[in-house]
């Protein structure tokens, strides 16, 4: 085949054109001039897909951007097209040229915004939901936006601001506003006010899918399950053999110890839907089988779930970016330095965290729900707000420097004490997101690997109690796998991502340990499972409670556990989950070595 006759490459992502012309082009081929003649081609092409005429309008497009790949005009209507064909790699890769050649375009903000929720991107969602608050402050969409952001990031005490702003704005009571504010509101566990919203949004819109099915996950995450079927009943009608009210029958039946319904329900979904399971439902299918005892096919479903996830969202493991933190974390906070840097003080005007640490999945939320049973701790769930600072800090401190190096500017004279600006921005936020009760002096703060900020945590508040749960290695890795989440570098979508992270993690706090003066305890989650009133008295004294029975019905604390484990901490305390990684050896192999040493760190036999 000629050079002239060969097929044009065509990039990637999707979007019919070059990837010189795309998603590889230059800063100068972005910046070339749009002519009079191309103008003409814009308008042309927008009144084509004004009109239905959408070959007309595609060719169009490819023809002005072939020729100017920064035409905004063009690159709208190819946008378009694309999101309306349902490609949504193209759909985001356009939008995002969009808001990089005119970042004050509000609309291609917005809907880059939506398409990054969509994949779960929500960090760089957020970045570009603030953008459009800051372009349109009074536009209810932008606030409508990062209300749903904000909650899907579980800071729905932020997102809710930003939905009330949306009803002060808009002047109305719009439904689906409500039930988007009743799930927000169902999120902080304020379940009563929940349920009156969706009672009003019900009222007003009494055929909208979405909200049946928010409301009858609210009644399910509040244990009210005959509720839950009920709605799922008026949602049926609504929408007969939809799946999402399958599955949300699933998730009820399961949750009301139905086991074998719950799977026949996913059952059916597999069978009668185009799409089959999506990656949700494949790891909640490997875990209802996994209940029924049949391993290998549980994790079949947990190997095709993940599978999924990560052609669904493009998203993996990013192992070059925390290896590097690791090791700059692990270079910097060595004792000697650590004698060098000053020490934020204890303020006595405020409660002050109790840091629940742990891997996702080692048993952080049982061990909050106890703590917070006490009359002298609120629980805060997950703050973020450690790693805010880690990324604020180089702007607090003045520093050219990222965290951890950035500390170093605590030996300049007028920054000695900045620490205690950190700290009190530290509180500020765990106030403004509902973890504060100054009734009681103690809040937690259980965000998963925190335990990678010993040494900050050492110089914030050096007098906080750190209370690091620790469990089988093998038992941790199984469960991340089986579910799907987004914490440390995006390590559970892959089985061995997920050991190679926890590797990586166990090592780096034994490293600190060594270094670091910490009110430190370790504590395995099997040990609690066994012993629980002698566990629990151990934590209480560590951190100078006094015992309260009331931790050791944990699971009668009505709060809501915004996490994977809220279904498990409403139990009574069992110990089905300890060493479970035993039916699971044979597939666990590919990772033994590697999780091999911190087995041993743990003190864990070796299988």
């Amino acid at each position: 085949m000629s050079a002239a006759t060969a097929p044009v490459a065509l990039c990637p992502c999707g979007s019919g054109l070059r990837a010189s012309r795309c998603c590889t082009a230059t800063p100068d081929a972005l910046a070339a001039p749009v002519t009079q003649t191309l103008e003409t081609l814009i308008a042309r092409a927008t009144a084509a897909l004004s009109d239905g005429n959408r070959a007309e309008a595609e060719a169009l497009a490819l023809e002005v951007l072939e020729l100017a790949p920064g035409a905004l005009g063009a690159l709208a209507t190819l946008f378009a097209l694309r999101k309306a064909d349902g490609n949504v790699r193209a759909a985001e890769a356009l939008a995002a040229r969009i808001v990089a050649i005119n970042p004050n375009d509000f609309r291609a903000t917005n809907e880059l915004a939506l398409l990054l929720l969509a994949r779960g991107a929500l960090g760089e969602a957020e970045r570009h939901a603030r953008n459009t608050v800051r372009i349109a402050p009074e536009n209810p969409q932008s606030h409508n936006l990062m209300g749903m952001i904000l909650t899907e990031a579980h800071r729905p005490q932020v997102g809710e601001f930003h939905y009330r702003r949306v009803l002060h704005l808009s002047r109305g009571r719009d439904p689906i506003l409500l039930a988007n504010l009743a799930w927000n509101l169902k999120n902080q566990g304020r379940m009563a006010e929940a349920r009156e919203l969706y009672a009003e949004s019900v009222a007003g819109a009494p055929e909208v899918l979405q909200t049946l099915l928010g409301l009858a996950r609210l009644e399910e995450a509040d244990r009210q399950f005959d509720a839950a079927m009920e709605v799922l009943q008026r949602a049926e009608r609504v929408a007969p053999a939809n799946p999402s009210v399958r599955l949300t029958r699933a998730v009820v039946l399961d949750r009301m110890g139905r086991t074998a319904e719950a799977l026949s329900v996913l059952d059916a979904v597999a069978r009668d839907s185009p799409d089959g399971l999506g990656p949700e439902e494949f790891l909640a299918k490997g875990r209802l089988l996994d209940r029924l005892g049949d391993y290998d096919a549980a994790f079949a479903a947990f190997t095709e779930g993940k599978a999924r996830a990560r052609a669904l969202s493009g998203l993996a493991y990013q192992d070059a970016a925390a290896a590097d933190l690791f090791g700059r974390l692990a270079g910097f906070f060595t004792a000697g330095r650590m004698r060098l840097l000053p020490r934020a003080t204890t303020r006595s005007d405020s409660p002050q965290p109790l840091f629940v640490l742990g891997f996702m999945r080692s048993g952080t939320t049982l061990v909050e729900q106890t703590l917070s049973a006490h009359p002298a701790v609120s629980a805060g769930d997950e703050l973020p707000t450690l790693n805010e600072i880690a990324a604020l800090m180089p702007r607090m401190l003045e520093s050219p420097l990222t965290y951890p190096e950035a500390l170093v500017e605590l030996w300049m004279g007028d920054h000695r004490d900045d620490l205690d600006l950190l700290r009190d921005h530290y509180l500020r936020r765990a106030r403004q997101l509902g973890a504060v009760d100054d009734a009681r002096p103690w809040f937690t703060d259980k965000m998963p690997l925190n335990e990678m900020h010993l040494g900050l945590i050492s110089l914030l508040f050096p007098d906080s109690p750190l209370l690091h749960v620790r469990r089988h290695p093998l038992d941790v890795v199984l469960s991340v796998f089986s579910n799907q989440m987004t914490h440390g570098y995006l390590c559970a979508f892959d089985l061995g991502s997920a050991a190679r992270h926890f590797a990586r993690v166990t090592e780096l706090v034994e490293r600190l340990r060594g270094e670091l003066t910490l009110r430190y305890m370790s504590l395995r989650y099997e040990d609690l499972v066994a012993e629980q009133e002698a566990g629990v008295r151990r934590m209480l004294d560590f951190v100078g409670l006094g015992f309260d029975p009331a931790c050791l019905a944990f699971h009668r604390n009505r709060r809501y556990a915004r996490t994977a484990s809220y279904a498990q901490v409403a139990e009574p305390l069992y110990d089905r989950s300890v060493f479970r990684h035993r039916h699971y050896l044979k597939h666990l192999e590919p990772v033994i070595p590697v999780l091999a040493p911190a087995i041993a760190t743990l003190g864990y036999p070796l299988p």
